[in-house]
């Protein structure tokens, strides 16, 4: 019993300074760019830690992850204004260059292997959490370009959300299996419970952000959109995670984080829930 009570009581103090450090990151950009980096750098460097782990698979590790938080930087750098030119991205490319040529003379059995799994680092943790910068540096009807909180922290927000509605209601009312094969956990119950609770905290996000001049361009039909959109896109990068998990017969993707796993347990709804939102903005504002 004590031990039961000393792992609950490590995992809620880890989750509250967990979501303590995500929401006052995103009042300053210099601590969210500085903070998302490091994730950016740990979830990488997790990630090769474990397909490493993969019979005749063997990435390089270092610069896998060095790569990733320069593609992170440089796309920060970009949207920020900081730099005005996609010269910033030749190093990156360098780097890539450099990991596919020095295949030829590492002599690992099977280089498909190793390069197919350097790039699914780069495409499934550094790109989607580069992201971020996406959303949170807006270009004014000035032409300025600005630092908005609000709509990076929404994300986190909508996720939680989603999170604590489709667990509550899910234990009250779940029957039918979402995704048994691969999270048995899950059912479509809590799902629906979490979405029409993100449908509340985006109506709520909606009215702060009118009060705070609607930097983030959105209206409040546009916000229950984006909510949905995180609440599904978040559903499925769970899902993903646990199935890369299950394919490597693993239940945690690391330790760092005590009473909550590793790394990619964290952040995997969001790998897929970041690059979703930035499409939706994107693309209801060009039609718009």
């Amino acid at each position: 019993m004590s031990d039961k009570l000393t792992n609950m009581t490590v995992r809620a103090f880890t989750g509250v300074l967990f979501v303590t450090i995500m929401v006052t990151c995103f009042f300053q950009p210099v601590a969210m760019v500085f903070l998302f980096a490091l994730i950016t750098c740990l979830s990488l460097w997790e990630y090769s830690g474990l397909v490493n782990n993969i019979e005749d698979v063997t990435i390089n590790r270092f610069i896998s992850t060095v790569a990733g938080v320069y593609l992170f930087l440089a796309i920060s750098a970009i949207n920020s204004g900081f730099v005005q030119t996609n010269a910033v991205f030749m190093p990156y490319l360098l780097t890539i260059i450099y990991l596919f040529v020095s295949e030829l003379y590492t002599k690992n059995k099977n280089a498909i292997h190793d390069l197919s799994y350097t790039m699914l680092g780069q495409m499934y943790v550094a790109l989607p959490l580069s992201m971020i910068n996406v959303l949170a540096f807006r270009t004014a009807t000035d032409g300025n370009i600005h630092f908005y909180y609000l709509l990076p922290l929404s994300i986190f927000i909508f996720l939680w959300t989603s999170d604590t509605g489709a667990y509550c209601v899910g234990s009250l009312f779940g029957k039918h299996k979402l995704f048994p094969r691969i999270s048995p956990a899950k059912s479509w119950e809590g799902s629906i419970g979490g979405g029409v609770l993100v449908l509340v905290a985006a109506f709520l996000v909606s009215l702060l952000d009118q009060n705070h001049g609607n930097l983030s361009g959105l209206n409040t039909l546009q916000w229950l959109g984006l909510g949905l959109v995180v609440t599904v896109f978040g559903t499925w990068g769970d899902l993903v995670e646990s199935l890369i998990k299950r394919t490597l017969g693993i239940k945690d993707s690391g330790t760092i984080l005590p009473g909550h796993g590793g790394m990619l347990d964290r952040f995997d709804s969001s790998l897929l829930a970041i690059p979703a939102s930035a499409v939706y903005i994107y693309t209801i504002q060009t039609l718009v």
